[in-house]
């Protein structure tokens, strides 16, 4: 008796317990609209080619229990696209310029940097000019009491020539630098403006 009570046992315990893991799994439905525009209501899942058409899952009682989007087009992600590009360039912006006069300051120390390298641009140039004149003056000079000017003089008035040519197209260059910079405050200030709600 007491070997047959304890293989009854040792059979209880060899079985396994239900558990919450082997329960069957909800019953649940999917929803979505076919190429033909009609409605379908399916346990086995949605259809690869339909899925980013979005669809929703029902429970047994037919409630909506979750909503799957349909996947976005090309035109909405390119426009997400740029509206968080967006964003971030108007945070980094009001990061820069928390104010107008924080703009505006900066604006000014900008352009007085490039206003100070046209200057410099400037005062090389005179320099250039005034050393030119003055192997000029000594070639004419040389002309008049007839002598031949050496190539090495004119060589020099030549070197010069370059050297303002030079100087000339970086003041043009500075120039248009500074037009881009005054305009892009400009662009700058309008965003702040209209971020700040001033």
């Amino acid at each position: 008796m007491r070997a047959c009570a304890a293989l009854c046992l040792l059979a209880v315990l060899s079985c396994p317990l239900a558990s919450a893991a082997d329960a069957p799994p909800p019953l649940v439905f999917y929803r979505y609209v076919d190429s033909h525009g009609v409605t379908v209501l399916d346990r086995q899942g949605v259809p690869p080619e339909y899925v980013g058409k979005g669809y929703e899952v029902l429970n047994a009682q037919g409630r909506v229990v979750q909503t799957v989007p349909p996947a976005p087009s090309a035109d909405e992600i390119r426009k997400q696209q740029a509206a968080s590009a967006r964003a971030a360039a108007d945070a980094q912006l009001l990061h820069l310029y928390p104010s107008l006069d924080e703009l505006d300051r900066a604006r000014s120390h900008r352009l007085a940097e490039v206003d100070g390298l046209v200057a410099l641009a400037n005062g090389n140039l005179q320099t250039l000019q005034g050393q030119q004149n003055t192997f000029e003056a000594q070639a004419a000079e040389l002309q008049r009491n007839g002598h031949a000017v050496p190539q090495q003089l004119l060589d020099q008035i030549k070197g010069l020539q370059a050297q303002q040519a030079d100087v000339k197209a970086r003041i043009v260059n500075y120039q248009a630098i500074r037009q881009q910079v005054d305009q892009q405050f400009a662009q700058d200030r309008a965003r702040v403006q209209t971020l700040l709600g001033d």
